[in-house]
């Protein structure tokens, strides 16, 4: 698998299966390999692609841009892939990614995807008091409690120990990761910007909780939200099968149709928000 050159860096990415294109942008707690239960599924109807951030994986930030080169690589990314659009799934920090480059270039962008984000957006009154109460109760935390639930952890171990082992393999953590987001955007204006938008929210997410995930959402014309029950922060990892269809559903909804039709639509459940942008 390639790694491409980026200023001060490099950037590694996996590639998967034909069609149109979806990208896969990791939280601080992954890396490329997180998305195992994902790029499967996935794969059989489209071609997809999940990369590691610069400083995570197997990709490199000699320089410390962190965020503040996230959308330019993601930018680079598609360039060396010669793709002029892509689906874009962002989860937690990838989320950020996702939105800050859609904002910088919405031309190549088919439809988003925020999952267990809102990064790169600008918090509403109603919506920075709960984020400011999780922040102060999640600061100490380690990172399996910050990122799964008690639950999972408890009934599955075995993959809580497999999270955390993909974590090791990063360079930079949430406490060193530095940049900053090269734009940060009021949910109105993601809004007004032309292509499907999805948000998928966690009921037990301790990072970014479901009610804040609702009122921001809910002024994003024109988007869509998912809530998964019984899952923390990392829902595509805690519950793969209900965020998978989600994801194959939205997709197939906003018309990126996939070399096969994806099972199990519930196409005919979304209703947009705030009508069409």
């Amino acid at each position: 698998m390639p790694n491409i050159p980026v200023p001060s860096g490099s950037l590694y990415y996996s590639e998967h299966g034909e069609g149109p294109l979806v990208v896969l942008a990791h939280g601080v707690g992954g890396n490329h390999a997180i998305w195992h239960k994902q790029v499967a599924v996935l794969a059989r109807t489209y071609r997809v692609v999940a990369f590691d951030h610069r400083g995570f994986g197997l990709s490199v930030d000699q320089g410390g841009l962190g965020r503040a080169a996230f959308a330019d690589d993601l930018l680079a990314l598609l360039d060396s892939l010669q793709a002029d659009k892509a689906a874009l799934v962002g989860q937690s920090m990838g989320g950020g990614t996702c939105i800050a480059f859609a904002g910088l270039h919405p031309e190549r962008v088919a439809a988003l995807v925020v999952a267990s984000s809102l990064h790169a957006l600008a918090e509403p009154d109603d919506v920075k008091p709960i984020m400011d109460e999780a922040r102060a109760q999640t600061q100490d935390l380690d990172q399996l409690q910050r990122v799964l639930s008690d639950g999972f952890r408890e009934a599955q171990p075995a993959q809580a120990v497999l999270y955390q082992e993909i974590n090791s393999f990063n360079l930079t953590d949430r406490r060193s990761l530095g940049g900053a987001w090269p734009l940060v955007q009021t949910p109105e204006a993601l809004g007004a910007l032309g292509f499907p938008k999805l948000f998928i929210g966690a009921a037990l997410d301790r990072l970014f909780p479901i009610e804040a995930v609702r009122r921001t959402q809910a002024r994003v014309a024109g988007s869509f939200m998912v809530e998964i029950d019984d899952a923390g922060h990392s829902a595509f990892f805690e519950r793969p099968d209900e965020f998978n269809d989600s994801l194959l559903s939205f997709l197939a909804m906003a018309g990126i149709k996939g070399r096969a039709r994806p099972a199990h639509s519930n196409t005919a459940g979304y209703q947009p928000v705030g009508g069409k942008p």
